[in-house]
């Protein structure tokens, strides 16, 4: 049987880092390979050397048992390889069907509009190819990316975490597709942190550690908690949130239409961890705006924190109050790609005691202040003068999470917690959420993972087309429940009906 893909012996050094180590992978056709490891542990950089984005110092590439070179993404493509990035690689200012196109190396014409609305109802991927990749969520631009490799017909496809948005329904029918796509003897790659998802679709898994292969097994014959061991060297334990009596009303919100955003009655207390569930594109991101203060509400009163009206005040203004805010976007919302991690810290911490003072930055209080932060929550880095683009998606989240989380917030909103973080680190922010709240903040956390949010929150309520339904007890919920609500109506029959199954 010909092989699809060899990597032998790849080896890819940074200043300061060996990112990956004589690293032997192969994929043979009709197998779905997992690779797997902690963010930094090499994962990115080898993908970045298949799909030619980068060239690796030694090693050799062998497709099809031939030796080849891949010397840019272009030549990745010619060789019959898609890749659906974890970072998007799209043009905000185009549409979803002009950036699908400029992909492919085609005119965004109607032949083009038709294929990729038909691509994307067969998948489940539902998107408007004349819609502006600005106005859409993180989750609505995963959906065009993975379109847009499909379109591509590839014989190979690297999938980098393609279920962090995604519900479980569709979560499972991406599984049936993938399923679908190895049965055409084609080859896929995934990646990712959800490691019953790894069991139950993956045929075989390569685990780095280090930048080395440290073992490879067949996920199957394996439970999550060893496979985590295998990648972390240790299993992870998740602490459970001590229950404790509820404080003071923190932050509340009334009567708030926004347009893109509806909320009757949102109420957060000190010590207790509130959830937002919701498919990607049901207004997550106005949600979160509008609650951080980048869009203003239409009256002060409709928003307070602490008891004062802030609906009218800035981000700045209502973190002086004791706010912290953590965006979904990492990249160009909440840290400036070209900005060092000093540059990106100084930036929620401008007006904090300690950084400025009389007009002039501290400049050793924030290197301090930016490095307590990477020991704090173990993000891998070559120096906090590097680039925040340097660092991997995960690694960036633990610096971005952590810059809040350190000031101990009294008040924190958080979009989007883990995405993309490996399982220690995602255990490790969960763990540091349910410590705040102990300590007596009031924590709210929008979130499409359905595990995370089980885990963390003492009361759910859901996102709809921008309307945010009543909050209840998590006890209250299923996963099946809440999925329900997240797709339809949280007061519907169905969902009434499979809430009283569970009670009886």
């Amino acid at each position: 049987m010909t092989g699809l893909l060899s990597l032998q012996s790849i080896t890819k050094a940074y200043p300061g880092v060996l990112a990956n180590d004589a690293v032997d992978f192969d994929v043979q056709p009709g197998e779905i390979h997992a690779l797997l490891g902690e963010n930094g542990a090499g994962k990115s950089t080898l993908m970045k050397v298949l799909s030619g984005q980068t060239k690796p110092d030694g090693g050799r590439i062998v497709w099809k048992d031939d030796e080849t070179s891949i010397a840019s993404p272009q030549a990745s493509k010619a060789l019959g390889i898609g890749m659906v990035h974890q970072h998007f690689a799209l043009f905000d200012g185009m549409s979803v069907g002009e950036n699908v196109a400029l992909g492919l190396g085609h005119e965004f014409d109607a032949t083009q509009r038709d294929r990729i609305r038909a691509m994307s109802e067969k998948y489940g991927l539902p998107l408007n190819p004349d819609a502006l990749v600005f106005t859409l969520s993180a989750g609505e631009k995963q959906r065009i990316e993975i379109v847009r490799a499909l379109l591509g017909d590839p014989q190979l496809l690297i999938l980098d975490e393609p279920t962090s948005v995604l519900t479980p329904q569709e979560a499972d029918a991406l599984f049936a597709t993938l399923r679908l796509l190895r049965d055409e003897g084609r080859g896929l790659v995934f990646i990712s942190h959800k490691l019953n998802e790894v069991r139950a679709l993956c045929d075989r898994a390569t685990i780095l550690r280090g930048g080395k292969v440290v073992a490879t097994c067949v996920p199957a014959e394996k439970s999550a908690e060893e496979i985590a061991e295998m990648m972390i060297g240790t299993r992870p334990v998740p602490t459970r949130k001590a229950k404790q009596k509820i404080g003071d009303l923190a932050l509340s919100v009334s009567g708030l239409n926004s347009g893109d955003v509806r909320i009757p009655a949102l109420e957060v207390r000190g010590g207790e961890i509130v959830g937002v569930a919701g498919v990607a594109g049901n207004g997550q991101e106005a949600l979160y705006a509008v609650l951080s203060g980048e869009t203003l509400a239409p009256d002060a009163g409709t928003i307070n924190v602490h008891g004062q009206p802030v609906g009218r005040l800035g981000p700045g203004e209502r973190r002086l109050l004791g706010a912290a805010f953590v965006p979904e976007e990492r990249l160009g919302h909440a840290a400036v790609p070209d900005f060092s991690l000093i540059d990106n810290t100084l930036l929620s911490n401008i007006q904090t005691e300690g950084f400025q003072r009389r007009g002039l930055v501290d400049w050793n209080r924030t290197r301090e202040h930016s490095e307590e932060i990477c020991e704090g929550y173990d993000v891998r880095h070559a120096g906090v003068t590097g680039r925040a683009s340097s660092l991997s998606g995960g690694n960036l989240q633990k610096f971005i999470v952590g810059r809040e989380l350190i000031k101990n917030p009294s008040v924190l909103v958080v979009n989007q917690p883990t995405w993309g973080v490996d399982m220690g680190s995602a255990t490790n922010i969960r763990d540091r959420l349910k410590a705040l709240a102990e300590a007596g903040s009031a924590v709210l956390v929008i979130s499409q993972d359905l595990d995370e949010l089980f885990d963390l929150a003492d009361r759910l309520c859901v996102l709809n087309h921008g309307a945010l339904s009543d909050t209840r007890p998590t006890a209250d919920w299923t996963a099946e429940t809440l999925g329900v609500a997240m797709t339809g109506d949280a007061d519907s029959p169905e969902a009434a009906s499979q809430t009283e199954e569970r009670a009886a």
